[in-house]
C-alpha cells in the first residue's frame, strides 16, 4: 500500500565537503532526507533541517 509516506526522486547535490550525493527519495514521516554517496553501498539519511542547511543543488557532471 502506498500511502504517500516516501516521495521518490533522483537529483545531485553537494555536502558541505564537496562531495556530490543522488538523492533517491524524501520521507515525509521521519522528515528525512534520503541520499546515497559514491563509492558506499548503504543509504544515508539525514533530517530535512540538516540537508537543507549543508546540502546545495548540483548541476553538472559528479
Amino acid at each position: 500500500m502506498d500511502d504517500g509516506r516516501f516521495v521518490e526522486t533522483n537529483q545531485q547535490f553537494r555536502d558541505r565537503r564537496g562531495v556530490v550525493v543522488r538523492v533517491t527519495g524524501y520521507d515525509r514521516q521521519e522528515r528525512r532526507v534520503i541520499f546515497m554517496r559514491p563509492g558506499y553501498e548503504h543509504e544515508c539519511f539525514v533530517p530535512k533541517w540538516y540537508f537543507q542547511k549543508y546540502f546545495t543543488e548540483f548541476e553538472g557532471e559528479g
